[in-house]
């Protein structure tokens, strides 16, 4: 009886087996596919950027006003590019990406943020308009880093067609 009821069960699980295993061929191949569109692009942007600049302002050239207050920390996105040699920064998010190694420069108003790590902020707490504020740094950067301009819960920042706000950075050399 039990023998009968194994001589049945086999082939059922044999075809369950194959059915998973071309299921998991599947989705070995489609990561397979993701994986080359999204390492090609990558790979061939990290060998050959030995140059990186790039420069925005706050808002599109036409708008102004003031971002904020929020509630919240927000990362600020510079959403007019002048200039994106390399095309380290990241208009949609406001990172740079960073895809080689070396020194770059990066002056800004806010607080720049490195991966997560606080690098140097700029501010004013002046009550009337007009209030101006600026820092810059030079950084060691790693292939990976990410920086990016992080404004505090209940600050503003302040942007026209003047482009008062900006965020800059340039490659100085690779290592």
């Amino acid at each position: 009886m039990m023998l009968d009821k194994l001589n049945r069960l086999i082939p059922a699980q044999a075809a369950e087996l194959a059915a998973v295993k071309v299921k998991a061929e599947n989705q070995v191949e489609a990561l397979k596919r993701e994986g080359e569109a999204f390492d090609v692009p990558c790979l061939s942007v990290c060998l050959s950027i030995k140059q990186l600049a790039f420069s925005a302002s706050l808002l599109p050239s036409l708008d102004h006003g003031e971002t904020g207050p929020y509630n919240t920390d927000i990362t600020l996105v510079f959403r007019n590019v002048f200039t994106n040699i390399g095309n380290a920064y990241n208009p949609d998010t406001g990172a740079v990406h960073i895809h080689g190694h070396g020194s770059s420069t990066n002056p800004t108003s806010a607080v720049l943020i490195k991966n997560r790590e606080k690098i140097f902020t700029a501010w004013t707490s002046l009550p009337s308009g007009g209030q101006k504020a600026s820092n810059g740094v030079s950084l060691l950067l790693e292939i990976g880093d990410v920086v990016f301009l992080r404004m505090w819960a209940n600050a503003r920042i302040f942007d026209d067609q003047n482009r008062h706000t900006t965020f800059s950075g340039r490659l100085l050399f690779t290592m």
